[in-house]
């Protein structure tokens, strides 16, 4: 029996791991060490022209996530895609031609098979949305556009994954992204790029994921580690190319499952921050599976397990969590490792 964890950080509330440019890698990569199959979406595992490509890790898209946590969906992986690839009209020609170079190496270098490179018929106007709580999102003018290009690329060019690249609005003097800069804010992009693919991942049932087309920001020597990854190109292109390379194929079906496919009945444990409880996935598999709420994964939401009265173990931190893990791989308690226990 496979020991499977879905790994769970979501984007754009400002999480103190996981919210800036691929930080929670790391701990993906440690999880992966001791699971048969981590499940995580782009947010984990996405650091702009870093990545760490494990062939036990599935860069799942936040919709399909849920979908197969809810029991709709299953995942299939696969040993490589057919990647499409959408540029915003709204994007200039040199920084098109920067997405296009990336492209290029990306095939030359890492011999991804990259099928098609499409430009939407009109500019998709991305405009930003921020709450009072922190967490971000919002809006595409021209969706339509979107949903054309990605079409056309299923259809005719017969692609397996789509990675959209669209214009996001410059605004390199506001206070929320030098604090984000300096580790201490919420990522503005993030909830509109989960508009994004949500969009064709709803409407296709295909991998997809995004990376935002900014012009470049003025050197700043005092950028945090956790967010330099996006300091160092012109593209945060790379690490999508690589993760939607392997992403899993999307069964739609409960009849074409096969028995290599994961479902929502092989989670075996889920890893959360703790106070995140309230998405779709985690609400649908927490009744049935082991689930390890992480304190020290701050957000800006407010969203507890007591709130919500979900069953699992609270932990301080992801050492402790991967101390769990470990358990209830070895199929046991996790409390009879404590001196309380008795």
């Amino acid at each position: 029996m496979t020991f499977n964890v879905l790994l769970l950080v979501p984007t754009g509330i400002n999480a103190a791991i996981g919210g800036y440019a691929g930080d929670a890698l790391p701990v993906a990569r440690a999880i992966a060490t001791i699971a048969d199959n981590v499940i995580t979406h782009p947010n984990v595992l996405n650091g702009a022209s870093l990545y760490w490509s494990m062939p036990n890790v599935l860069y799942v898209e936040g919709y399909a996530l849920d979908r197969m946590a809810k029991g709709d969906w299953g995942l299939r992986p696969v040993r490589s895609n057919r990647i499409g690839v959408i540029l915003d009209r709204g994007i200039e020609s040199d920084l098109e031609i920067r997405h296009r170079q990336a492209i290029a190496a990306a095939q030359a270098t890492l011999g991804l098979n990259i099928t098609d490179v499409l430009v939407t018929d009109q500019p998709l106007g991305v405009e930003l949305r921020s709450g009072d709580s922190g967490a971000t999102w919002g809006t595409i003018a021209n969706l339509d556009s979107l949903l054309r290009a990605a079409e056309k690329l299923i259809k005719v060019s017969k692609v397996e994954v789509i990675a959209v690249v669209a214009r996001f609005p410059d605004d390199s003097d506001s206070e929320a992204l030098q604090n984000y800069r300096q580790g201490k804010g919420v990522d503005a992009l993030a909830g509109a790029e989960a508009v994004i693919s949500h969009a064709i991942v709803r409407e296709f049932a295909i991998p997809c994921a995004h990376a935002p087309a900014l012009q470049p920001l003025a050197i700043d020597p005092s950028v945090s580690p956790r967010a330099a990854a996006e300091e160092l190109g012109y593209t945060f292109l790379p690490c999508v190319l690589v993760g939607l390379s392997r992403a899993p194929k999307i069964i739609t079906s409960r009849d074409l499952l096969r028995s290599e496919d994961l479902t929502a009945e092989n989670v075996s444990a889920i890893v959360t921050p703790y106070s995140a409880c309230g998405g779709a996935g985690l609400l649908a598999l927490n009744p049935h599976v082991p689930t390890i709420f992480v304190k020290e994964n701050q957000t800006a939401l407010n969203v507890t397990s007591e709130m919500l009265d979900l069953n699992g173990i609270q932990v301080e931190n992801y050492w402790e969590a991967i101390g769990v893990l470990t358990a209830l791989k070895a199929g046991i308690n996790p409390q009879s490792l404590r001196s309380t226990f008795c």
